[in-house]
């Protein structure tokens, strides 16, 4: 008996779906707006879910990933409206079962349920027999749960994957990780970078050649293709092969053969292909940089890295994997963490994702010595001082400004307020905090004036000083209007 959940503001619905649910035997469950539907989704391990497009308190497909990343995900059917073409698109990118548009007869729902639960069914045995290595791969987000499972139907498979993803977030890592797990893991794992194939050498370096097929050709050399016979071929920045050659691969995809060059014979390779590219090959496809042919060819399976910054709540668990990686590596006794040091690297925005993490990880362990507990100050100024910029901005509201101000050449602008002071403290030794709280105050007073335009009524009313008190700070400071 499987256990299905209905969640849909109409109770006339509901009732509708529970009814048939258990005249077929199955157990069945409703709720009526997307909070509760979530709770009884923590609590409960359901095979199938019906969930309906638009609820009182949002929209249900926005928490597709949250569903996703359950422990045990259930099989997701989209109730969707005739009108909202958003259901139908969204249970295709959102990797959910189907799709039904209300109403929908009682044939239709039945034949969908007993689809899903087949399929279900064969999924979780083949997971059973199949468990997955993720020694070297870390997160719990939910963006990259849904990675991890479509990484998991990738390794159990022999099918071409693209994986998608902004430099630094572990692209080759994942593909690995599929080879690892894949029936071919006795086989080679051979990276080519196709960013760094010349056109004049791409096909040598590929196929191979004979000795003396062209000038420099001091012996026979097998190509990388051959190498993955019986592996996996990772093309890395796919984005980035010449389009002389994309022809010529197409070919090698669709027979697995290919001529060495020089050679007037064919040869085979058994290889299995996963390629990588931060760049959106559909859209280069319309310019014309990248055969639409060799796109279809490649991307069977696609699987979309997100950015570190879309996923703050894996920074943790990335940093102490990695910190605890490092110390093995130097010999050093496992570090402890100050508090200050986690939100430091949580309000960092990581352009170079995990990459530019795992850099900067490295540089703070090797700062900090022998000492046994990593602090803030133990990381790269660079990032210390964005974050302090960070810190201000929200503090003076300043992030709501900044468009307009930028929109005015040459003129500071508040977002100025206290830069000089931050960028400063982290290239000198500290001065004492009364001196630090002296030039802050120096700063905001000569920034009051510039913005009020020298007037003493706007003056006082925006800083709440008295008058006494300001000419006394003016005096102080040697400032004037």
């Amino acid at each position: 008996m499987a256990q299905i959940l209905v969640i849909d503001d109409d109770f006339e619905v509901c009732e509708t779906m529970e009814s048939l649910i258990t005249r077929l035997s199955h157990g069945c469950d409703a709720a009526h707006n997307l909070d509760d539907g979530l709770k009884k989704l923590r609590a409960n391990d359901y095979d199938v879910v019906f969930l309906d497009v638009r609820l009182p308190d949002g929209n249900s497909l926005e928490i597709l990933p949250e569903i996703m990343a359950l422990s045990i995900p259930p099989e997701v059917i989209i109730l969707t409206g005739k009108g909202d073409p958003d259901g139908a698109e969204l249970a295709i990118k959102g990797g959910v079962w189907d799709y039904l548009l209300k109403p929908s007869s009682v044939r239709e729902i039945s034949l969908t349920l007993g689809r899903a639960l087949k399929y279900r069914e064969e999924k979780v045995g083949k997971a059973a027999t199949h468990s997955l290595d993720l020694s070297n791969v870390v997160g719990a987000s939910a963006p990259i749960k849904a990675s991890f499972k479509l990484m998991a139907e990738a390794a159990r498979s022999d099918t071409n994957v693209l994986i998608n993803g902004q430099t630094g977030t572990g692209k080759e890592l994942f593909a690995s990780t599929i080879h690892d797990n894949s029936n071919r893991k006795g086989g080679q794992f051979v990276v080519v970078d196709c960013a760094g194939l010349t056109e004049s050498l791409v096909e040598s370096t590929l196929f191979g050649h004979r000795k003396g097929a062209f000038t420099g050709a001091q012996s026979d050399r097998i190509g990388l293709v051959k190498l993955a016979d019986g592996g996996t071929l990772f093309l890395d920045e796919l984005g980035e092969m010449p389009l002389s050659i994309q022809k010529s691969f197409l070919r090698v995809l669709q027979e697995r053969t290919f001529r060495p060059v020089g050679d007037t014979r064919e040869q085979t390779s058994n290889f299995r292909l996963i390629a990588a590219t931060n760049r959106d090959l559909d859209e280069m496809v319309e310019q014309g940089e990248f055969r639409s042919d060799l796109l279809f060819r490649i991307k069977t399976m696609r699987i979309l890295l997100p950015p570190l910054s879309q996923r703050p709540e894996d920074i943790r668990p990335l940093a102490e994997f990695r910190i605890e990686r490092l110390c093995e590596q130097y010999g050093m006794s496992p570090k402890a963490f100050g508090s200050d040091f986690f939100s430091a690297l949580e309000s960092y925005s990581w352009p170079g994702n995990v990459r530019e993490l795992f850099n900067i990880l490295e540089r703070a362990v090797i700062s900090s010595g022998d000492e046994k507990t990593l602090y803030a100050m133990h990381l790269p100024r660079t990032l210390r001082i964005q974050v302090a910029k960070l810190q201000i901005k929200k503090m003076t509201g300043t992030e709501v400004l900044e468009e307009e101000a930028a929109n005015t050449p040459e003129t500071p602008g508040v977002r100025k307020i206290g830069q000089d002071i931050i960028e400063n403290i982290f290239d000198q030794e500290l001065p004492t905090l009364l001196e630090f709280k002296g030039i802050a105050e120096k700063v905001y007073l000569g920034e009051l004036i510039r913005q009020c335009g020298g007037e003493l009524p706007k003056i006082l009313e925006a800083s709440k000083l008295s008058r006494s008190h300001f000419y006394s700070l003016l005096k102080k400071y040697d400032l004037s209007m």
